[in-house]
């Protein structure tokens, strides 16, 4: 095997034992994870991450990365944990539309867990997909950045004027037409019998919200790391790793969602910095220690806030 595959092959394989784990190690059948054991979950995945990192610089040392922007280990090492804090910062709003979208469906939650895995699975290939044309597009069109930058401007004052906490989600508009959906829920199943007609659970509906919205959260997320970097592997393993730890993250936060409503701000921007970034990247290179420093201290800055004014209201 040639030694460029070999980095492919091992994250695949790492991906592959953390969902194992996950499914039938983690979570038993029919069990709603406690606060407690979702942040233990939620650092085991961090840890993973930091330790894949490690990885990743050990791989670019060796030489076994296609490397067509020369990046030196160290280089390589921070855009990854750069492009894994954007991903996670920028999916705070996606957990707030998961909330919404089990309370939509009123999926009890002893299957939430059931849904974000398979939610996962359709993110690993739909990411895949859009990070392969965005890359295309950049090496093909130099431009495309600052269409990117553009868009992710427009998604950032966009996010400010929309409450999305308080939306009420459907399944995307047109499925209605092609599935025959029902609001009852019959023990986990996606399709039951009504009146002795095949029809689709809320659970696959909620499913299907699910994964169509993944997919509009990664034209914004996508497009930021490109930011940071292009390179393909650094980009795909950095967004892969922070999904992984998005569904014990949404467990530890799901109580606490309103507390941090703050961090939509730090969001909003993260989203104009990456965005300006992209904007300017012909005529202004940007460190990467100042990026990661940057969206370090505006996630903090959000909790910090909100958790002031969370202590302000109790008063």
């Amino acid at each position: 095997m040639p030694t460029h595959y070999l980095p492919w092959v091992v994250l695949i394989a790492y991906v592959l034992l953390l969902l194992i784990l996950d499914f039938f190690v983690l979570h038993k059948k029919g069990t709603v994870p406690t606060s407690k054991k979702a942040l233990y979950e939620t650092l085991f995945f961090v840890v993973n991450a930091l330790i894949f990192s490690g990885l990743l610089f050990w791989f670019f040392q060796q030489g076994w990365v296609d490397n067509p922007n020369n990046y030196t280990p160290t280089k390589a090492w921070i855009s990854y944990l750069t492009g894994y804090i954007i991903e996670l910062s920028l999916s705070v709003d996606n957990l707030f539309v998961i909330a919404v979208i089990f309370t939509s469906f009123k999926v009890p939650g002893k299957y939430q867990h059931k849904l974000l895995f398979l939610g996962i699975l359709g993110a690993l290939v739909f990411r895949g997909i859009l990070i392969s044309l965005g890359i295309i597009l950049i090496n093909k069109f130099h431009q495309m950045s600052i269409v990117f930058g553009l868009f992710l401007l427009f998604t950032a004052f966009k996010m400010l004027k929309k409450e999305a906490e308080h939306e009420e989600v459907h399944e995307p508009k047109g499925l209605s037409k092609i599935f025959r959906f029902t609001k009852i829920i019959d023990g986990g199943k996606f399709i039951t019998h009504v009146e002795g007609k095949k029809v689709f659970t809320a659970l696959f509906g909620a499913l299907i919200t699910i994964e169509f919205t993944d997919l509009l959260f990664a034209l914004d997320s996508i497009p930021a790391i490109f930011a940071v970097t292009t390179d393909p592997f650094i980009v795909f393993s950095s967004n892969i790793f922070a999904i992984m730890g998005l569904r014990s993250l949404y467990f530890f936060l799901a109580n606490m969602l309103e507390k941090f409503k703050y961090l939509k701000f730090s969001v909003f921007a993260i989203l104009i910095f990456v965005g300006l970034k992209l904007i300017s990247a012909s005529w202004v290179a940007i460190p990467e220690w100042f990026s990661l420093t940057f969206i370090v201290l505006s996630l903090a800055a959000g909790v910090y806030v909100s958790l002031l004014n969370s202590k302000e209201e109790k008063k």
